[in-house]
C-alpha cells in the first residue's frame, strides 16, 4: 500500500529541478542580453544593407525619382555591358597580380624576422608602418613617383640614361602599378599573421627533425608550411576580400584609366552609382561582386577545411 511518505519522496526530485531549471533559464537571457548587441549591430549594419542592395538592384533609379521595378532587367542588361565586364576582368587580373606576390613576400618576411637576428623588432615595425598611413595620402605620393613627365621613378632613370615608362597612362603598365603599390602597403600587415602563426608552431617539432638530420626545405614544407595552414587560411580570405573591393588608391592614382583599364568592379560600382546616377544597376554590380567573393572565400574554406591542423600538441 503506498503511503503518503513515498508519495513526498518521489515528488520530491521533480521539484527540486526547478531552482535548475530556472537557473538554466536566467543563464541564457543573461547570455543572450550580452549577445544583443552583437546580434542587433550584425543584423542592422550587414545583414539588412545586403538585404536593400539585392531588392534595389530590382529596380531603375536615378537618385532623384522613384524608383521602377524592372525584375532581372539589370541583370540581363550586365551581358552587354562591355564596361561592366571590363571591370570584371580587371579585378580578376588585379587580385592574380596581387594576392600571391603579397602572400609570398609576407611570409618570406615572417621568416626572416622570426629568427634571431638583431633588432628585428625595429624592421618588424618598420614594416608595418606602410599599412598604417592612410591610402589616399599614398595614393598621392606614388602617383607623383610614377608620374611619367615629372614622376621621381624616371628622373631617376635618366640618370642612367634609361627611358621610363608611362607608368600611370599606358594600359600595359598601369594595373601592375597599382598592384605593387598594394603589394608595399600591405604585405607588412599580412607578414604579422604568418609570422603570429610561425611563433605558435612548438619548437620541439625543430628539435625533432634537427635530431633526425632534416635539411632546411624539408622542415619548412613538412613542418612549417603545413602548421601554417591557420594563418594562411586567414591570410587568404582577408587578402582576397580586400583585393575584390580595391577603391582608394585606384581613385587616387588613375581614376579608372587609361580606357577604363585599372577600374576594377568596386569603382565601376562607384562610377555607375555616383556618375551616371544608376543606383538600381549599381546595386546589381554590387550583388555580383558580393556572390564572387563568397564563392571564392567558399572555395578557400573548402580546400583548407581537411588540410589545416590546429592542435599542435
Amino acid at each position: 500500500m503506498q503511503t503518503l511518505h513515498d508519495t513526498e519522496s518521489r515528488s520530491e526530485p521533480v521539484g527540486a529541478h526547478r531552482p535548475l531549471r530556472r537557473r538554466r533559464r536566467r543563464e541564457a537571457v543573461e547570455a543572450y542580453g550580452m549577445l544583443a548587441p552583437s546580434i542587433i549591430g550584425f543584423a542592422v549594419f550587414l545583414i539588412a544593407p545586403i538585404a536593400v542592395v539585392a531588392v534595389l538592384s530590382l529596380y531603375d533609379w536615378n537618385l532623384l525619382s522613384d524608383p521602377e521595378f524592372i525584375g532581372l532587367e539589370n541583370y540581363r542588361d550586365l551581358a552587354g555591358d562591355e564596361r561592366a565586364l571590363q571591370s570584371i576582368g580587371n579585378t580578376f587580373y588585379y587580385v592574380l597580380l596581387n594576392i600571391p606576390v603579397q602572400t609570398a613576400l609576407a611570409l618570406l618576411l615572417a621568416l626572416a624576422l622570426n629568427a634571431k637576428i638583431k633588432a628585428r623588432n625595429a624592421f618588424r615595425v618598420i614594416y608595418v608602418l606602410p599599412w598604417m598611413a592612410m591610402p589616399v595620402a599614398l595614393g598621392v605620393i606614388w602617383r607623383w613617383v610614377f608620374d611619367p613627365a615629372y614622376g621621381a621613378l624616371n628622373r631617376f632613370l635618366e640618370v642612367f640614361g634609361v627611358d621610363g615608362a608611362s607608368w600611370l597612362t599606358d594600359s600595359a603598365w598601369a594595373m601592375p602599378v597599382i598592384a605593387s603599390v598594394n603589394v608595399w602597403q600591405y604585405t607588412g600587415y599580412t607578414m604579422l599573421f604568418f609570422l603570429a602563426g610561425l611563433q605558435a608552431i612548438p619548437a620541439q617539432l625543430y628539435e625533432a627533425a634537427d635530431v633526425d638530420g632534416a635539411s632546411a626545405p624539408y622542415r619548412f614544407f613538412k613542418i612549417t608550411l603545413p602548421l601554417l595552414r591557420p594563418a594562411m587560411l586567414f591570410v587568404l580570405i582577408t587578402s582576397v576580400i580586400g583585393s575584390f573591393q580595391v577603391f582608394d588608391t585606384i581613385h587616387v592614382m588613375t581614376a579608372g584609366g587609361p580606357a577604363g583599364s585599372t577600374a576594377t568592379l568596386n569603382y565601376q560600382i562607384y562610377l555607375e552609382s555616383f556618375t551616371q546616377r544608376n543606383a538600381g544597376y549599381a546595386s546589381m554590380l554590387a550583388v555580383i561582386l558580393f556572390a564572387i567573393i563568397a564563392v571564392i572565400t567558399l572555395a578557400q574554406v573548402s580546400f583548407f577545411r581537411k588540410r589545416t591542423t590546429y592542435d599542435f600538441s
